[in-house]
């Protein structure tokens, strides 16, 4: 389901190029705060997904919730137990 959901918030990113070490900055605009930078646009992808999955790892730690992305939704972090 978070695979989904960072492809959903992906399918939402705006680009720009900028004039700095940095060519292309990413954002997300329903996602406050996540935002990245790369020298190329596929760098910048990349960053900017590595940045949502972080963010939302935080934000279930937290218990902070996570808005809606079109038709996915993620509400609570699930415990994972491992039997030896």
């Amino acid at each position: 389901m978070i695979i989904e959901y960072i492809e959903a918030a992906m399918s939402k990113a705006k680009y720009e190029l900028i004039e700095d070490e940095e060519l292309y900055y990413g954002e997300v605009p329903e996602l406050k705060g996540v935002w990245a930078t790369g020298k190329t646009l596929e760098e910048c992808r990349k960053n900017l997904a590595d940045v949502i999955d972080g963010w939302i790892i935080l934000r279930l730690r937290k218990g902070s919730p996570l808005p809606p992305i079109g038709a996915y939704k993620i509400e609570e972090l699930s415990k994972v137990e491992v039997s030896a």
